[in-house]
């Protein structure tokens, strides 16, 4: 049964037929910037209840140049089935806007803020709130997690943007001249590298790489891993043996989708975010 369409009276409500349609998601603006507007596509679970839910906004991926927010739509029906509230983010790039990946991660913080700033009204709780994207959308939520600053001037800066967890795909995460997109954020690329930010408090990340993946060394992804465990946060790293970029998407080459959403599952399970086991049959 589709979920109806609904407005919430005390939030922004758009339905714009110049914006992607994904079927059964409302539609919010939550950032104007630089003459363009940017919306969250919210799939929630159709069950009611006064419970406050967790929630996870995901990012697209297209090399901080382009993307479309119906990437993550699978994965939004999938979590909103097992009762997490979740969101698929629209944000600036380059072919669009003429931005930098700056303009990317501030825009992925503004995502976060918008919706603890809501969470009353969204029905979150907002002590848990993840981030997940794939590739340049990984880069951005994993930014959101672990790289201080670039924010949106003019924005409550009392309201976290920091996520409780990360759920990356195959994420740009060095920024250095080792890394991926160099050229773009030099000279400040540190700033913006998330395995360059890790610190003592880093959230729980789950990561999912190919092992043929030739944007993303799997050295890379290892290295992050240790990183992440010297300072005392849980980090999962899954390699998919001969896959390459982008293998999870549903409907890839090699067929990973259900068991990166199984393992996914898991995570947020062992959280305490999600009640029993996944609904997906691993492979």
């Amino acid at each position: 049964m589709k979920r109806i369409l609904s407005i919430l009276c005390a939030l922004p409500f758009v339905a714009s037929a110049q914006l992607v349609k994904l079927d059964g998601a409302r539609v919010f603006q939550y950032k104007e910037v630089g003459g363009a507007k940017l919306f969250l596509h919210i799939f929630e679970p159709e069950s009611k209840t006064k419970t406050k839910r967790p929630a996870i906004v995901f990012f697209f991926g297209g090399g901080w140049n382009g993307g479309t927010p119906k990437q993550f739509e699978p994965h939004c029906n999938y979590l909103a089935s097992r009762g997490m509230v979740a969101i698929t983010a629209q944000y600036r790039v380059k072919s669009r806007n003429k931005t930098t990946p700056f303009e990317c991660v501030a825009d992925g913080k503004s995502a976060i803020r918008w919706v603890r700033a809501n969470a009353d009204k969204l029905g979150v709780d907002p002590s848990r709130v993840a981030a997940g994207g794939d590739s340049a959308g990984g880069h951005v939520a994993a930014a959101t997690g672990n790289c201080p600053g670039l924010e949106e001037k003019g924005e409550n800066l009392k309201i976290s943007i920091k996520p409780d967890a990360l759920v990356l795909f195959n994420p740009v995460y060095d920024n250095s001249s080792k890394g991926f997109g160099h050229d773009r954020v030099k000279p400040k690329w540190k700033e913006i590298s998330p395995l360059h930010n890790i610190t003592k408090g880093s959230p729980p990340t789950i990561v999912f790489l190919g092992t043929e993946d030739k944007l993303i060394p799997v050295a890379t992804g290892q290295e992050y891993d240790r990183r992440m465990k010297a300072v005392g946060s849980r980090s999962e790293l899954h390699l998919y043996k001969d896959a390459t970029h982008g293998f999870f998407n549903k409907g890839k080459k090699g067929d990973h989708y259900p068991d990166t959403i199984a393992k996914m599952d898991k995570l947020l399970v062992s959280l305490g975010w999600l009640k029993s086991e996944s609904i997906v049959r691993k492979k």
